[in-house]
C-alpha cells in the first residue's frame, strides 16, 4: 500500500492521545514481583537479582504512533545488565522498533543500542553513547513511528532516522500492530564489552526506574481488525506526517558526528556482498 494511500486511511479514524497512568495503561508481566508500580500509578521500577528480572507491556497495541517514557537508568556498575525498552508485534514474522540500553562498569558510559525489524529480520544496528548520565535523573527517550519514518530521539534531540525506503524494496514496518515493552535482565555473554565484564551480584538488585508514559498513537483493535485512530484536528495528529526539519536535522548530524560508536550501514566487513539498500540511498 502506498504511503499516501495508507495515510488518508488512517486520516479516517480517531486519534487517541494518552497520558499514562500505570495501573491503567500497563501490564506487569514478568518477575514475581521484581516490577512495581507506585505513587498511585505515576511510577514504575523493574529490578534485576541473580535469581530473575521483569518486565512490563502496554495493554494496548498500536498502529503507528508517538512513544515517550521517561527512564532512569541502573545506576554505578550496572556492567551485564540490559535495559530494554521497544515496540513489537506478535509472530514469527515480527516487526520490532528497539532501545537498549546495555550497562557498564562505574564511570563508563552507557551504550544505546538501536535497531528496527521487519518481517522478523533486524540487523539495523546503530549504536551511541550520551552527552549526559542516564542514571543520574530521568531522560525522555522516544519514538516517532509514523508512514514514512522511524524516529528516535532522546530528550526531544533526534539520534536516529528510518525512513520508508520501500520504493527501492527496503521493507518499513507499516501493517502490523505493537505494543510497547519494557525489560531489566542479565545479558552479561555479550552486553559489555562482548561478555568479557560479568555482572557483579554484589550490586544486586539493580533497579531501572520509569515514569510519564506517553502514547498519542492509533490504538489497534484485534476485535474488529481496525485501528482505532484518527483525527479531525490537524494539531492532533501532526506526529502522523512528522519530518524533522532543518534544527533537528542539524541535531541528528551532531549526535551521529559525536556519539555514534557503530553504524551497521558502514561496515563494509559485515556486508561483503554489498550494504543494505537503505544505507547507499543515504537514508540513514
Amino acid at each position: 500500500m502506498k504511503v499516501s494511500l495508507l495515510l488518508s486511511l488512517l486520516l479516517g479514524f480517531a486519534l487517541v492521545a494518552s497520558a499514562a497512568n500505570f495501573n491503567q495503561d500497563i501490564d506487569v508481566t514478568w518477575g514475581d514481583g521484581r516490577g512495581k508500580i507506585l505513587d498511585n500509578g505515576q511510577l514504575l521500577t523493574l529490578s534485576l537479582d541473580k535469581f530473575s528480572g521483569s518486565g512490563f507491556q502496554s495493554k494496548n497495541e498500536y498502529l503507528f504512533g508517538k512513544i515517550d517514557m521517561n527512564v532512569k537508568l541502573v545506576p554505578g556498575n550496572s556492567a551485564g545488565t540490559v535495559t530494554t525498552y521497544y515496540l513489537r508485534s506478535q509472530g514469527s514474522t515480527w516487526d520490532e522498533i528497539d532501545f537498549e540500553f546495555l550497562g557498564n562498569l562505574s564511570g563508563d558510559p552507557y551504550t544505546i543500542h538501536t535497531n528496527v525489524y521487519c518481517g522478523g529480520k533486524g540487523d539495523r544496528e546503530q549504536q551511541f553513547h550520551l552527552w549526559f548520565d542516564p542514571t543520574k535523573d530521568f531522560h525522555t527517550y522516544s519514538v516517532l513511528w509514523n508512514p514514512q519514518r522511524i524516529i528516535f530521539s532522546v530528550d526531544g534531540t533526534p539520534i536516529r532516522e528510518f525512513k520508508n525506503l520501500e520504493s527501492i524494496g527496503v521493507p518499513f514496518p507499516k501493517s502490523q500492530p505493537m505494543r510497547v515493552y519494557s525489560s531489566l535482565w542479565n545479558a552479561d555473554d555479550w552486553a559489555t564489552r562482548g561478555g568479557l565484564i560479568k555482572t557483579d551480584w554484589s550490586k544486586a538488585p539493580f533497579t531501572a526506574a520509569y515514569r510519564n508514559y506517553k502514547a498519542d498513537a492509533c490504538v489497534w483493535s484485534s476485535s474488529s481488525g481496525k485501528s482505532s485512530c484518527s483525527s479531525s484536528s490537524p494539531s492532533r495528529n501532526s506526529w502522523l506526517s512528522q519530518e524533522l526539519d532543518i534544527g533537528s536535522q542539524q541535531r541528528l548530524k551532531w549526535v551521529q558526528k559525536n556519539y555514534m560508536i557503530y553504524n551497521y550501514c558502514t561496515d563494509t566487513k559485515r556486508f561483503p556482498q554489498g550494504l543494505p539498500k537503505e544505507c547507499t540511498a543515504r537514508a540513514r
